[in-house]
């Protein structure tokens, strides 16, 4: 097969992604949550090239962008390539895009050469993956497998507007979500094309790196209680200090997940309710924020934590409560489709390289439906991402397209 000339790819998928940059609901950065009408408009805009590269292509009952590629073969198996295409506020250009205009670039040009594929192949704009507006992730993506959960319906935005209200009022018709759900027999599998919003392909000096697993994460909201006193006139020895119980806490996590290749251990947030500068902290709030590549390794770091708290609380003479408010198994790539991406790599002159993905992706959702495949593009930057300053270089995104090109040739 014929390919363009190095670089044109990637030259392609960041005028596109300029192009779309330009549908924000600020004027002075890029925003684009859930049926805005900046969302709208991208929607709009990714139909319409969908549709010029030759795709047969629609937006569904979620507002998922899907464009379709049949293959010739009779009873074939569809691949899905996915990503998604709302942001964060004040977002980069590429946190999701990539994937998605490096999908439509690739599809675009098996059209032009007249390439016939032996399954078909699904481009999906995945409506809805930060859960910014709505506080809910992965509405477009969890109505493609089945799992939409009517509940999040009645979930309000800052305006007080209710999910099902914006969803019928931008002509989405909720009857028709069940039906978006794909058979699992069908399906070849699911890859997705990301950023990795990270710097260690820049540390690797790589291009592209792929993806072993989607880390599995627990949060969790600690509460610890203490004695509130007087700054000046409690001895050191009898005081029962909630944030000094609580500094011991966020270095036990810095310890402990500092003890394996895939572990991160994170305290986002550190609060003391009603603190003066005077005052022994009575009271203090933190979060907690545990990630790995498998479920065992991550489990194992709370089990450790959550003893060294109870140790922490006898000893100073504090309670220690904590809440779990998310718990996601983590989700590992599929070894064939891990390996189809480290020949496809090599096949493109690169040195074949994996890594974890610490964020979350719509292709976690996929586990256990098909298997899943992912491949990093470099951040450049210093890997800095969901913000303004995120960049990729013209020459990776054109890695990556050859190198997703180069799969889809392979991967049935």
């Amino acid at each position: 097969m014929s390919l363009p000339a190095r670089g044109v790819f990637g030259e392609r998928i960041l005028a596109l992604a300029d192009e779309i940059a330009r549908h924000s609901e600020a004027g002075d950065n890029l925003t684009c949550t859930y049926l805005t009408p900046a969302h709208h408009a991208a929607a709009s805009l990714l139909l319409h090239w969908m549709r010029q590269a030759g795709l047969k292509a629609e937006i569904d009952a979620t507002a998922n962008v899907v464009g379709r590629l049949p293959s010739v073969m009779p009873g074939a198996k569809t691949l899905i390539i996915g990503s998604h295409y709302d942001t964060v506020r004040n977002a980069g250009k590429y946190d999701g895009r990539l994937g998605i205009l490096t999908g439509l670039v690739v599809l675009e040009h098996l059209i032009r050469v007249g390439a016939e594929l032996p399954f078909n192949v699904e481009l999906i704009a995945f409506s809805e993956e930060e859960g910014v507006r709505f506080a809910t992730p992965f509405i477009g993506s969890h109505a493609i497998v089945g799992k939409f959960d009517t509940a999040i319906l009645e979930r309000t935005d800052r305006a007080g507007l209710h999910l099902f209200e914006v969803m019928m009022e931008a002509g989405l018709d909720l009857k028709k979500i069940p039906s978006l759900a794909r058979d699992p027999a069908s399906l070849l599998g699911y890859l997705e094309v990301h950023i990795e919003q990270g710097p260690v392909l820049l540390r690797e000096d790589l291009p592209v790196g792929i993806v072993s697993a989607i880390a599995g994460a627990r949060r969790q909201v600690l509460t610890v209680t203490g004695q509130t006193g007087h700054a000046g006139t409690v001895p050191m020895l009898g005081r029962h200090d909630a944030a000094a119980a609580a500094a011991e806490i966020v270095l036990f996590v810095e310890q402990r997940c500092s003890r394996g290749d895939t572990l991160v251990g994170t305290v986002g947030q550190l609060n003391v309710p009603q603190g003066a500068i005077n005052t022994i902290p009575g009271r203090c709030e933190l979060s907690l924020d545990i990630r790995a590549g498998d479920n065992a390794t991550r489990d194992s770091a709370i089990d450790d934590i959550t003893a060294e708290c109870a140790a922490i609380a006898a000893r100073r003479g504090v309670t220690i409560e904590s809440r779990e408010v998310m718990n996601s198994a983590a989700a590992p790539c599929a070894p064939r489709l891990q390996l189809v991406f480290a020949d496809a790599v090599k096949r493109a002159g690169y040195r074949a390289h994996t890594l974890l993905s610490g964020a979350g992706h719509d292709a976690m959702v996929f586990n256990g439906v098909c298997d899943i495949g992912m491949l990093f593009v470099r951040c450049g930057n210093g890997g800095i991402s969901h913000s303004p300053l995120e960049t990729v270089a013209a020459s990776d995104a054109d890695a990556g397209a050859r190198v997703l090109l180069d799969a889809l040739m392979h991967v049935g």
